[in-house]
């Protein structure tokens, strides 16, 4: 579909919304259809739509998205990433996030990383067009869910309580025991798993480090994928760790303050990508709504010539020309923090609030565009049917609303009008 743009869009950017749309479209829409209907074990079989796809996405570098261009990665401007996202989330949400938690890991690495695991895992993955790498984001755990992303911000961290996953320094080794809960993204597809891990004998998940885990490594267990509502194209599983060693270098931010400097700016590189999936999400829906209100006649009339159809596809609109305004601010400002100026200091409230908002439209305009729909919303006749399941499972998804708007809250109280990056703060909690 067709739609002014008020940003003043180059001939280039142009050419790739178009070019990524195409294959949003033509390629990752299907998929993402085939594999809803696939019982769990069906989506994670080497045979599957699922493979095919991230391949053709390795294939157009769309995994490369965030590794900077003095790093290897395209030479793409904020607003073009926006618009890559905003597709890959139109076509399909799951295939979308897929992509998202594979960048995780190897991002990271190529960010922070040593050059011997810029070498060693970087590199293949940034040139791996056959979707032999592949990766996922090991956050939550069994007794921490969204609010692990509560602990590094809150002063009283240690009512949350220790790690399941621990990690133990050994010669020139670490080891790494424990499970990451069943919510894992991709987890039961990955190749390699971006994993967040506390320190064994320290106080709090405040205290811990991010490594890379390759996960054909001796003593990785993988539980079966889960049977979703939403976001069924992209398989999601537990990991257990059984005395895992990897070396040392695989450790990519070491237990440091750093490390909850690192995990505030990661959130934001995946909050506002969320964001963008999301707008994607919405305006799908958004589109779905108009096209089946024009055609479908009731009252011997099409649906949109009924006023209270009218009113509501204006405000499905509305919402979703806000959301994508603000989220592509959000990523300019982001993406320029820590993609160009490597300051990585980003403000997490407004980085929060591009994933906050837009997940909430996303979900306000599929719950609409499904009521336009009457009945035949309820039926897998019709896609808005996936869109509001996967709409709906975005409330929780990479942390729920409620618990990202508390941590935005607490960013807000906290640091509107200070540097919250005050080494004495960090070091005072991380001391404790």
């Amino acid at each position: 579909m067709k739609f002014l743009d008020l940003d003043e869009l180059s001939e280039e950017d142009k050419l790739l919304r178009e070019e990524v749309h195409r294959f949003a479209k033509e390629v990752m829409r299907p998929a993402s259809i085939e594999l809803d209907r696939m019982p769990p074990e069906e989506r994670i079989k080497s045979d599957s739509p699922f493979f095919k796809v991230i391949k053709k996405m390795k294939e157009l570098g769309y995994h490369k998205l965030h590794v900077p261009p003095d790093l290897g990665g395209p030479d793409l401007t904020p607003l073009q990433r926006y618009i890559v996202m905003e597709e890959l989330g139109w076509g399909s949400l799951g295939l979308a996030t897929a992509i998202g938690v594979d960048m995780i890991p190897f991002t990271c690495a190529a960010l922070f990383g040593s050059d011997e695991i810029k070498e060693e895992l970087v590199k293949p993955w940034m040139e791996d067009t056959k979707g032999e790498y592949r990766g996922c984001w090991g956050v939550t755990e069994p007794e921490h869910g969204s609010d692990y992303l509560m602990v590094l911000r809150d002063e009283d961290h240690l009512k949350y309580g220790k790690g399941n996953v621990v990690a133990e320094k050994d010669g020139d080794e670490w080891v790494i025991s424990g499970q990451k809960s069943a919510w894992v993204s991709a987890a039961p597809v990955a190749t390699h798993c971006g994993l967040h891990a506390q320190v064994k004998g320290a106080k709090s998940l405040v205290n811990g480090l991010f490594c890379v885990v390759p996960l054909n490594a001796e003593g990785v267990r993988r539980g079966k994928p889960v049977d979703m509502l939403g976001m069924r194209d992209c398989p999601q599983g537990e990991l257990f760790f059984d005395d895992v060693r990897i070396p040392d270098h695989y450790v990519i931010v070491a237990p440091t303050p750093f490390y909850g400097v690192f995990c505030d700016q990661v959130l934001c590189l995946t909050s506002c990508a969320m964001g963008a999936f999301s707008v994607g999400l919405a305006r799908a829906a958004f589109e779905e709504a108009l096209n089946y209100a024009r055609e479908r006649v009731q009252g011997g009339v099409p649906l949109v010539k009924h006023k209270n159809i009218k009113l509501k596809l204006y405000e499905m609109f509305e919402k979703v020309e806000t959301a994508r305004y603000y989220v592509r601010k959000a990523i300019e400002y982001t993406h320029k923090k820590t993609l160009e100026q490597k300051t990585f200091d980003a403000s997490p409230r407004h980085a929060r609030l591009a994933q906050i908002y837009a997940k909430r439209i996303a979900f306000e305009v599929a719950n609409d565009a499904l009521q336009i729909f009457g009945a035949y919303g309820l039926s897998k006749e019709f896609i808005i049917e996936k869109l509001f399941r996967d709409a709906r499972a975005l409330q929780i998804e990479d942390g729920t609303v409620e618990v990202l708007s508390l941590e935005a809250a607490e960013d807000i109280i906290l640091n509107y009008e200070k540097d919250y990056y005050d080494a004495d703060v960090i070091y005072k909690k991380y001391e404790e």
